[in-house]
């Protein structure tokens, strides 16, 4: 298979040992999270353009990439880059080729994308990289793809992706994106300007101003962090920041780590943990109504429902939700409540492979009440799956992001102290770690899926 052009499925890249083709069950948790991990690694594979590195937003779980589908998204090549560390890592692609997909990419963007004061269009062409219709400058799908830049580059250490990667970071120009407020607009259209809204509360935003905070060029004022808004809610007797898709407590700690900090306003790791047991409580809640949700299927982010993408989330604060889950919400908050997000991702594997389980993993949702399974995988939820799920193993993510000294400038200007070094546990709470664990050691025991 072809696309248009330059953009081939490399079906040969990833060796697929004989236990995947066949679906075997896997023998430990340890070997089913890699299972899980390599196979959204191979979306990464499959789904890039080896010309730029550009990433396609979606692509069809049992088919493979449609070839009409042709547009990438930013963020999702940034999680592409912070993948390929731990596919070296863990064996799956070789440290020439992902060094050399780590270069074509930033070559790319640094030579050929479209921008504007540093800053890149939410979704661009799979291979030109001009905008995407009528799309938004992103402030935060620039951060996350400037994440997974400056990650990779921590990890090679070679000197021409370092100075790429740093290159693209210090032209950003986050002063500019404040367009005069006290926090970062969201995003700029050449037909109409700034837009309206800022990030001027809690949620995924958080590694963006980590970020704007520690350049090296246009940093922003300490004032832009504190004027950020934390309204706290509960549900039942978890008490954290309102947010309700899950996605927006994941995102910015699948590279900063926040355990066992806080910048006087909160600890942001045992937020998330509190935000992920109530979102897992709220489908608890509602499975007399829902035949989706249950102890061991849960989780409400954004995502693709019967309706179209939609951001499902659950209480307290502005929510909706119908039934639809969404997979990778339980596995991209692994780190948070392991033993709760691998029962979910074991109880589907187990029930519903057949249905949910594809070329890339987990496929997107399902609602049972609707008969409705998503045939696509997204990046940016392919991604943060098994971003998160190497913290858990591993920390490797946590430990490459957090060595950069940009990032620790930023975090001190954000309140935190120094940031160098690794954190102390976070308060464990109910179904959550502070720190990577080797999951033979959950409780879980040997696979009976």
């Amino acid at each position: 298979m072809f696309l248009s052009g330059i953009l081939f499925i490399q079906l040969l890249v990833l060796p697929v040992a004989a236990s995947e083709q066949s679906n075997a069950p896997a023998k430990t948790d340890d070997s089913f999270l890699e299972m899980v991990q390599r196979r959204s690694f191979r979306y990464f594979l499959d789904c890039s353009n080896p010309a730029n590195g550009l990433v396609l937003d979606r692509a069809d779980n049992f088919r493979g990439p449609d070839l009409s589908y042709t547009f990438a998204s930013i963020s999702a090549v940034g999680f592409g880059l912070a993948s390929l560390p731990v596919g070296v890592e863990r064996g799956w692609i070789s440290r020439a080729e992902a060094s050399a997909r780590t270069k074509t990419t930033l070559r790319f963007f640094s030579e050929k994308m479209e921008s504007v004061h540093g800053f890149f269009y939410h979704f661009v062409d799979m291979q030109t990289g001009l905008r995407y219709r009528d799309v938004e400058l992103s402030s935060i799908d620039t951060s996350l793809f400037l994440t997974g830049a400056l990650t990779a580059a921590a990890y090679f250490g070679d000197p021409e992706i370092t100075g790429l990667a740093e290159g693209l970071y210090r032209r950003v120009d986050w002063q500019w994106m404040m367009n005069g407020a006290e926090t970062l607009c969201m995003g700029w259209r050449p037909e109409k300007g700034f837009i309206s809204n800022h990030w001027d509360s809690y949620d995924e935003n958080m590694v963006m101003y980590i970020l704007a905070l520690g350049s090296p060029t246009f940093p922003i004022p300490p004032a832009s962090w504190k004027a950020i808004k934390r309204p706290r809610g509960s549900y039942k007797e978890h008490n954290f920041i309102l947010s309700p898709p899950l996605f927006t407590h994941q995102f910015s700690h699948i590279f900063v780590d926040f355990r066992g900090k806080s910048d006087g306003f909160a600890d942001y790791f045992e937020n998330s943990v509190q935000a992920t047991l109530a979102n897992r409580r709220f489908c608890i809640d509602n499975a007399a109504e829902f035949k989706t949700y249950g102890p061991d299927s849960w989780g409400l982010s954004a995502g693709m429902g019967p309706n179209g993408y939609t951001a499902y989330g659950a209480p307290p604060g502005p929510y909706h939700h119908d039934g639809t889950v969404i997979l990778a919400a339980p596995a991209a908050s692994i780190v948070f409540t392991p033993e709760l997000s691998l029962s979910a991702l074991k109880y589907w594997y187990g029930k519903y492979r057949k249905e949910l389980w594809g070329r890339y993993g987990f496929t997107d949702s399902f609602n049972l009440d609707r008969k409705f399974v998503a045939t696509d995988a997204y990046g940016i939820n392919q991604g943060p799956t098994l971003l998160m799920i190497e913290n858990l193993r591993s920390g490797l993510v946590w430990r490459l992001f957090m060595s950069l000294p940009q990032v620790q400038n930023g975090m001190a200007a954000a309140g935190f102290g120094s940031a160098a070094g690794s954190a102390a546990a976070a308060p464990a709470a109910a179904g959550a770690t502070a720190a990577p664990v080797d999951v033979r050691r959950l409780g879980l025991g040997e696979a009976t899926w």
